[in-house]
């Protein structure tokens, strides 16, 4: 018998892959160039040449066993020593190889993070707006994904919403700064708040609560926004890295779970982790993108062209009447649509070839998504379209 809940899934498909899956073929019809396809977060900046220079010498002259061969379940142990002593060199924190797991990705590390710390009907904590996906990465596992509602003056959290919700069931929170979709950065005041909070939590519960921090796009942060390292923060933190928007590496799935060294049993959850994946099927990542991303380590791709865009976006989108928080870095945009219903705002987009994402599944009716990794040209071709859709509204 078919597994009727997957089955079932097949009904409630991304919406974001949808509109992807539209723009391909809209391009089919009039050339990708006039479509301008802002829907789907694909890293657009060349990757990082090093990391290819890495890979082929790697493939053309190291030991075929070392280099295609299964890594240990833990991810290979040069690789994580190196991880380690970059985020100690970087943060300032003892990490050591023994708190680092290497994943296939940030979704590969909540997928081991949230089984690591939570059992069947526990309750886990997100922001809106938030990735949809948290909705199926959460309740897939057998605990329950619970969203406080978003504060839309700056998007920071909403603590007066989150206290309510932050009931002894809770054994995790799940946190996204740089955030997707609204590509807000999370002050050091908001994540002084946050770890006072669930400090007192803890002690009135008896148990711990355990911040899942995901992390891919870390080093997408802009001019002189304030975004300091959120495990620093608080002990009981995980964090789940992805070398995919940092390197333009999505295709290569790789990235690591770093568990704060002062967090309660630390290498334990690291070494529960490399269980985890016999249950899931998501064992090691491959053995020689883990080589070569340890050897550019510290390391990015060219990424100024994002916040060239978003700067390009925000002030024609903000002159045009669009209300929108300034983003401090990701390569996403989060303006409130012309019109309460975000969906149909986004259908009479189509007739202008824009592909926006309504926000309802990120939690925030009303606003739309605008996923700016595309070349800058087309950026600035597009501008006429939001123009003539804004002119729509002035009717």
């Amino acid at each position: 018998m078919i597994a009727e809940e997957y089955k079932q899934m097949l009904g409630k498909k991304s919406v974001i892959r949808e509109i992807a899956e539209y723009g391909a073929e809209r391009a089919k019809e009039i050339g990708y160039e006039h479509v301008f396809d802002y829907s789907l977060g694909n890293p657009s900046v060349p990757v990082l040449q090093a990391f290819t220079d890495k890979l082929i010498e790697l493939a053309s002259s190291s030991d075929p066993g070392a280099v295609h061969g299964y890594s240990p379940s833990l991810g290979i142990d040069s690789v994580r020593e190196k991880v380690a002593q970059s985020l100690k060199r970087r943060f300032g924190m003892d990490y050591q190889k023994e708190h680092i797991f290497m994943v296939s990705g940030a979704a590969g590390g909540l997928a081991h993070a949230l089984r690591a710390v939570t059992v069947k009907g526990d309750e886990v904590i997100t922001f809106a707006p938030y990735f949809p996906e948290y909705d199926p990465y959460v309740n897939k596992t057998g605990a329950v994904l619970k969203v406080v509602p978003a504060n839309t003056a700056d998007f920071q959290i909403n603590f007066t919403e989150f206290e309510k919700m932050l009931t002894p069931n809770v054994t995790a929170v799940i946190i996204n700064s740089p955030n997707n979709p609204s590509g807000i950065v999370y002050s050091t005041d908001t994540l002084k708040q946050l770890a006072q909070l669930l400090q007192d939590k803890e002690k009135e519960y008896g148990h711990e609560i355990y911040l899942i921090s995901d992390e891919p796009y870390r080093e997408i942060v802009f001019k002189n926004v304030d975004a300091p390292y959120i495990a620093t923060f608080y002990q009981n933190t995980i964090t789940c890295y992805s070398f995919s928007k940092s390197l333009s590496i999505p295709g290569e799935r790789i990235g690591y779970i770093a568990v704060n060294p002062a967090c309660k049993d630390a290498a334990l959850i690291v070494n529960i982790c490399g269980q985890i994946s016999r249950g899931i099927g998501h064992n090691c990542p491959p053995s020689i993108i883990q080589l070569a991303i340890a050897e550019v380590i510290d390391m990015t791709a060219d990424l100024s062209v994002y916040e060239t865009n978003m700067n390009i976006l925000y002030n024609e989108l903000t002159n045009l009447g669009f209300s929108c928080v300034k983003p401090g870095g990701t390569f996403y945009m989060f303006p409130k649509a012309l019109e309460d219903d975000a969906v149909a705002f986004c259908k009479r987009a189509l007739k202008y070839n824009l592909l926006l994402v309504p926000a309802d599944s990120f939690g925030c009716p009303g606003y739309f998504r605008i996923a700016y990794c595309i070349p800058t040209e087309k950026v600035e071709r597009s501008l006429n379209a939001f123009r003539k859709l804004a002119e729509e509204y002035k009717k």
